[in-house]
């Protein structure tokens, strides 16, 4: 009778449990997947062979004989991870549930490289697929008629008939702003990214709706650079020149945010007591690196990766899938730098 020594080195089939319960293979096959008819007894006899020789049935295989494969593909160009990694949190934690992995693939902004990505993955026979970048722009889709759902998470495609989730990027400037009214400021400016960015537009957007609630515009021109903590210094300095009495700045990045609490720094303005600060992303290193640590706007990027598995699931089960584009509300995260007489 073969025993835990004799299989060490090596891998334990089924065709080892069937010889160490005295029983056909076929038999052993049943016993350990639940199926079949046969005594009580012989089932337990082979369970405890497979727990004695550590046996570990082959889940691909088994998927595969079931038609499938328990596994969908996640696609970025978000070499970093900065967003694609908290999407794919949480797709994985949604997709947990029914025991499916996740294989992730960069394409590097490269077409060849994601048209190769898709093929490779649909060899692999995965059940769907979840797209993510770094920007909310439309984008082709990956293809249409593939045999797989797929489903855009943080970023969009251009095709109408697929399903886009999106962080809420206006919705999450008027809920900056609106906090930084609540606070008694009234002279509010706006340091953000670059003017082609959909994200920098529909964040000032939304801050010129909650200060239009209100009666009031912004303090000094919006001001549009790149996503860079140096950006927030330039920013900063100009803003300090056309609104000298800016009490409070929402700009539209962490980074840009700490590079602008470092010109107010350097300037005298004390934050939060003279200048209220606000920025946006929630990026832990940035926001709780900067002095003082940051308010900012979450924009649910774990939601995001959930919502999108779940619709990937209905999609895998034969459930219709919703089409067009979707937005995921974002969450306020509130620190020092709004809270007076810290």
């Amino acid at each position: 009778m073969p025993n835990p020594a004799q299989n060490a080195g090596r891998t334990v089939t089924i065709h080892d449990v069937a010889a160490a319960a005295g029983v056909s293979i076929g038999t052993a096959s049943k016993a350990l997947n639940g199926v079949g008819r046969m005594r009580e007894e012989t089932r337990a006899r082979v369970a405890a062979a497979a727990e004695r020789l550590g046996f570990r049935p082959n889940t691909l295989a088994q998927a595969l004989l079931g038609g499938r494969t328990y596994t969908v593909g996640l696609i970025t160009c978000d070499s970093f991870g900065r967003f694609s990694i908290p999407v794919m949190l949480g797709a994985e934690d949604a997709l947990g549930d029914g025991q499916i992995s996740v294989f992730m693939c960069d394409t590097r902004d490269d077409p060849i490289r994601e048209r190769h990505h898709v093929e490779r993955l649909l060899a692999r026979r995965v059940e769907g697929i979840i797209v993510t970048g770094r920007r909310t722009e439309p984008r082709p889709g990956i293809g249409r008629d593939l045999p797989v759902p797929v489903v855009y998470a943080m970023t969009q495609s251009l095709d109408e008939s697929d399903l886009s989730l999106v962080p809420d990027d206006e919705g999450g400037g008027a809920l900056a702003t609106r906090h930084l009214l609540t606070t008694g400021r009234t002279r509010v400016g706006h340091v953000t990214g670059p003017e082609g960015f959909q994200a920098a537009r529909a964040r000032a957007a939304g801050m010129a709706a909650a200060l239009g609630e209100a009666g009031l515009r912004p303090a000094g021109p919006v001001l549009h650079g790149e996503w860079s903590e140096e950006w927030g210094r330039q920013g900063a300095d100009v803003l300090l020149r056309a609104a000298p009495d800016v009490d409070a700045i929402f700009c539209g990045s962490d980074q840009i945010a700490r590079g602008v609490a470092e010109t107010l720094r350097d300037r005298g303005r004390r934050v939060p007591d003279d200048v209220a600060l606000v920025g946006f992303d929630n990026w832990e290193p940035m926001a709780l690196g900067s002095r003082p640590a940051l308010t900012t706007v979450d924009m649910n990027l774990g939601e995001v990766g959930r919502l999108a598995a779940r619709h990937l699931l209905d999609g895998i089960a034969g459930r219709p899938v919703e089409h067009g584009v979707r937005t995921v509300p974002a969450r306020l995260v509130v620190r020092e730098s709004t809270r007076r007489g810290t």
